[in-house]
């Protein structure tokens, strides 16, 4: 597990990218906390500027179990790597400081799991001291659907607000409130 990492935030929003590319326009925003994208993924933020805490870890095989207690919300999407080297990184600034890849296995198919904190503590304000914390457990794995584990009135409003476009390809969990 990587120590945890100060990240800037900007629009609300930091990556999980694929050699710095950001295909926003592919980007599924339906379940409001992962946004996968035809490659790489864009984590949505509670606050609108400043800066959160990142942890990432990466696996060779999926957790077996979750500290649900620990975090308000958890969700799990599949990501594509192209180029091997998928980084957490500021939109705005690039990667943090020595930042570890995130593609162990190199070039293909990545499941995330994102765990968040406090993202419902100042919602589109901002904060120059961490109030959120993420973090994102990282395996090779074959596409899946979209998965919330761990559901909140963020997630469920916006699940509420893409119903009507077509399937996202997500399911909830049992227990996921």
């Amino acid at each position: 597990m990587s120590a945890p990492q100060r990240l800037f935030v900007a629009e609300g929003t930091f990556g999980v990218l694929d050699g710095g590319d950001i295909p926003v326009d592919t980007a599924d925003w339906s379940n409001g906390l992962a946004a996968p994208m035809s490659h790489g993924a864009i984590i949505l933020t509670g606050i609108r500027t400043g800066d959160v805490q990142v942890t990432s870890e990466t696996r060779d095989t999926p957790p077996h179990e979750t500290d649900h207690a620990r975090w308000d919300e958890i969700v799990e999407v599949s990501v594509l790597c192209q180029s091997g080297r998928l980084l957490v990184e500021s939109l705005d600034l690039g990667p943090a400081e020595d930042p570890p890849n995130l593609a162990t296995a190199g070039p293909g198919r990545y499941r995330i799991r994102v765990h968040a904190h406090g993202r419902s503590t100042n919602p589109d304000g901002t904060a120059s001291d961490p109030i959120e914390r993420y973090l994102l457990t990282v395996w090779p794995s074959a596409s899946a659907e979209t998965a919330i584990l761990k559901s909140s009135q963020r997630i469920a409003a916006e699940l509420t607000r893409h119903a009507d476009q077509p399937e996202h390809g997500w399911e909830r969990s049992p227990g996921s409130a």
